[in-house]
């Protein structure tokens, strides 16, 4: 399994907004065509967490495939007066706004 991590600002009265686009987008095919497995939506004191998690690890190029389709646009337009870059001088894409990872740990099964 492949995860990412974008971070970037929402007040948090805006979750509500937040929660029901992504309602909306993940009843549609587009997780599927960008191989999600599972999103979580965080907030913490103006911050905005969003974690996927990829069937594959090949979920950032099927990201990039699926940026160009109409559903995919319309999401971003209608996030964008909620969620805001976190360093707005560096964003040119969601790539500039994905935490790195440091460290993993999983349990034996």
């Amino acid at each position: 399994m492949h995860s990412t991590l974008i971070v970037a600002r929402m007040a948090s009265s805006h979750a509500a907004d937040v929660a029901q686009l992504f309602t909306d987008f993940d009843a549609t095919d587009m997780p599927e065509r960008m191989g999600t497995r599972r999103r979580q939506l965080f907030s913490y004191r103006g911050l905005y967490f969003h974690l996927q998690d990829f069937r594959e690890n090949d979920g950032g190029n099927r990201i990039e495939a699926a940026r160009t389709d109409p559903r995919f646009v319309g999401i971003s337009d209608d996030l964008k007066p909620f969620i805001t870059a976190y360093d707005p001088d560096t964003w040119r894409s969601p790539a500039d706004a994905m935490a790195q990872r440091f460290y993993t740990w999983e349990a034996q099964a």
